[in-house]
């Protein structure tokens, strides 16, 4: 079986998550397929293209409730972030930047996050030992688990030149939450 359960693109691939329990990259010309990524134990529920310094990856979230970072280049898989205890809905790449850890590592983008059946919201960092960050947990009575998240910039703060975000999620009872 190898029904695409959800797409993401970067103007030159798709990359698919899938019930075979795997990520595949296509190319959109010729519609070829680049790449195969194994490792997830169920479906695939979720992909997302990196993006800035973190181009050359793939983040997915799958059923066997794991979260999984994925290099394009190699075809291996870099990590696996595995707090959840249901199914991972929705992956994606956070705009939050952690700078106070031992190991520096270059680069601007080094958060993740997912949302589960579990009813929770899970933040790590990319660059520690699977570090669990922080945790937003949905109410059990109005959220029910976590299906989508997304961040967006709100507007231009001129004082400190920085932009204020926040992070839009829905629920599976259909609720949409703003936290941030």
């Amino acid at each position: 079986m190898n029904n695409i359960g959800v797409i993401g693109g970067n103007g030159y691939t798709i990359c698919s998550g899938s019930l075979d329990e795997t990520i595949r990259i296509w190319d959109i010309e010729t519609t070829k397929q680049f790449n195969v990524f194994k490792g997830h134990q169920d479906c695939v529920n979720s992909v997302k293209y990196g993006s800035n310094e973190l181009l050359n990856t793939i983040l997915s979230g799958s059923e066997d409730f794991s979260v999984r970072l994925w290099d394009i280049r190699s075809g291996r898989q870099i990590q696996m972030f595995n707090e959840h205890t249901n199914y991972v809905l929705s992956v994606e790449y956070s705009p939050f930047v952690v700078k106070n850890i031992d190991k520096i590592v270059s680069g601007n983008s080094n958060v993740i996050c997912s949302g589960s059946v579990d009813n929770t919201i899970r933040f790590w960092d990319i660059r520690s030992n699977k570090k669990e960050l922080y945790l937003i947990k949905g109410s059990d009575d109005k959220d029910d688990g976590i299906t989508c998240l997304t961040f967006v910039s709100l507007k231009v703060n001129n004082e400190r030149k920085s932009k204020d975000v926040c992070l839009y999620y829905g629920s599976c009872k259909g609720l949409i939450h703003v936290w941030g």
